[in-house]
């Protein structure tokens, strides 16, 4: 499956790396970075949140030190969401002003050692949000090559067309799975197509792994046939069914298991035949196709 953008179509997210999670050394950063790189996973998804807005930090210092070139990698990073935790707030909020903006993108390139993010993302849609001002931020950090392109994460089509009415979107990433098909109907992914927007997946494994429902279930009991069919593991299938989207939707997984990541890169070579497609969406939605 060829690649249809500058990013890796399998994206490594960072979300768990620091203290969210796995607490990485810095060794095991760097192991994690190369070994990505090694197999095609150039891309790297942060928020300036994760680790209570530490692990941007950690990362840099792991990079600097790893011996990567800067081109050979993509970053990219979230602003907005303002957390009690690492920092004074007194309550969990959105912030969106020029000036936040600019000084988040700003603290970003900081912590993660980099002259330029190569995509910056607006982490979660705001009630207060003002177009024209998110855009006067945008275009500034643009111009200046402080990023590489402007783009949104969680927004539904209408929030992203109110955006666009001041400044072009030029991607969404969102949670999407088996397990949570939301961005196929509520016309995501149509607004991806439509506009050329890169499409992303968060949690693109779902709850499959983590949840034993009616649902789960289902996708089981078709899964197992098919993993022997295509001589895959279910990780792997999950993806592949995601990866068939005509979106072009970009998987953030986020192990740092090795082999995990060798496998996802995998997936994209799988070609899910048309109807093996549908039997997983029937099992998932627990209904045939109206």
């Amino acid at each position: 499956m060829k690649q249809t953008t500058d990013f890796s179509r399998i994206i490594s997210g960072a979300m768990t790396w620091g203290s969210w999670g796995k607490k990485l050394s810095k060794k095991e950063m760097i192991e994690v970075m190369q070994h990505g790189i090694a197999c095609g996973i150039t891309t790297f998804d942060h928020a300036d949140i994760y680790g209570s807005y530490s692990t941007e930090a950690d990362f840099g210092q792991a990079f600097v030190e790893s011996g990567i070139k800067r081109e050979d990698i993509q970053l990219i990073t979230k602003c907005g969401i303002q957390l009690t935790t690492g920092r004074d707030n007194r309550i969990n909020h959105y912030q969106y002003d020029k000036d936040y903006i600019i000084w988040s993108a700003e603290q970003s390139l900081r912590k993660l050692k980099t002259d330029y993010l190569d995509f910056f993302l607006m982490h979660r849609p705001s009630p207060l949000m003002e177009p024209e001002e998110m855009a006067e931020a945008a275009q500034q950090l643009l111009q200046c090559g402080k990023i590489k392109k402007f783009g949104v994460s969680n927004f539904t089509p209408s929030q992203v067309a109110m955006l666009e009415t001041s400044i072009p979107v030029s991607g969404n990433q969102v949670e999407f799975s088996l397990t949570h098909l939301d961005p196929m109907y509520d016309g995501t992914f149509d607004d991806c197509i439509s506009n050329k927007r890169m499409a992303m997946a968060w949690s693109p494994l779902g709850v499959y792994f983590k949840e034993k429902s009616g649902q789960t279930e289902r996708i089981k009991e078709v899964m197992e046939p098919l993993m022997e069919k295509y001589d895959v593991d279910g990780s792997q299938l999950l993806l592949a069914w995601i990866l068939k989207h005509p979106a072009k939707v970009h998987p953030v997984i986020g192990t740092t298991n090795k082999k995990r990541m060798e496998l996802a890169v995998k997936a994209s070579e799988i070609e899910l035949e048309l109807q093996d497609w549908f039997a997983l969406l029937v099992a998932s939605q627990g209904h045939d196709v109206p």
